[in-house]
């Protein structure tokens, strides 16, 4: 009976024609005779395994790996640590600070704003390097302390060599950390952190510079420091600004 059914079918098994190429001669139709299916096992049970081949290679799924930029091991950028040191000080002939006093209130309060701009010199007090320019924002008054909370925006410049750009709390009771957010010239790229000491304020302020990501400091920035007090004063060279005692156009 199953015999004479299986004559029955017809004489041909066509597969699907695929769908036609771009090119001039398409694909030619396969065709396999049934009574070639019914009596190679063997080949019917290849084009299972090849139909399941397919299938599985189909449904397999691209994986990829990303590296994290974070990966210190994969930051190009210099990590060694170099110091700088640098005194601002303000001789009272700059207009600087202005105090605008937004608040309307007698007692600093906040939202008070200080634009301030004033001169800069290397640590050793030999050498103008340029000035500091920026912008403090009242935040808090502390009675207790005698002194005020800012937040701190405003750069550094040095002639031809560029600018620092640093952000953070200025506390005029304390000293205080704020972080290096950038720079130009030789200081593209920079990033660190700056300790901020109150000497006289707002006349005298000390800055040590730990920067990072940025390639050797030129020497001519890096005297020793004198060290830090209320009476430090440039030489009278840098002050004067003669030429062996600035370096190359700095910024007034």
């Amino acid at each position: 009976m199953a015999s004479s059914t299986l004559r029955t079918v017809s004489s041909y098994l066509m597969l699907a024609k695929p769908r036609p190429y771009p090119s001039p001669s398409p694909p030619k139709t396969l065709v396999f005779r049934s009574s070639h299916l019914i009596n190679n096992p063997s080949l019917t049970q290849s084009l299972k395994l090849s139909t399941t081949n397919f299938t599985n290679f189909s449904l397999c799924k691209r994986s990829f790996t990303c590296k994290s930029q974070a990966n210190p091991s994969d930051n190009s950028r210099p990590t060694k640590v170099q110091e700088l040191c640098v005194y601002e000080i303000n001789e009272r002939d700059r207009g600087s600070p202005a105090y605008l006093r937004l608040s309307q209130k007698s007692v600093n309060s906040l939202g008070d704003l200080v634009p301030f701009s004033n001169k800069l010199y290397s640590g050793d007090l030999q050498k103008r390097i340029g000035i500091t320019a920026g912008l403090c924002i009242l935040i808090q008054n502390k009675a207790e302390k005698k002194g005020d909370r800012y937040e701190a925006i405003y750069s550094f410049y040095f002639g031809d060599y560029g600018h620092i750009s640093v952000q953070g709390s200025y506390l005029t009771y304390e000293d205080t950390y704020l972080a290096v957010t950038g720079g130009s010239g030789i200081f593209e790229g920079v990033y660190g952190q700056v300790k901020l000491r109150q000497l006289v304020f707002p006349f005298k302020l000390f800055y040590t510079f730990y920067l990072k990501g940025i390639g050797d400091l030129p020497v001519e920035l890096l005297g020793k420091p004198v060290e830090p007090s209320p009476a430090v004063e440039p030489s009278p060279a840098a002050k004067a600004c003669e030429p062996h005692a600035t370096i190359a156009n700095f910024t007034d």
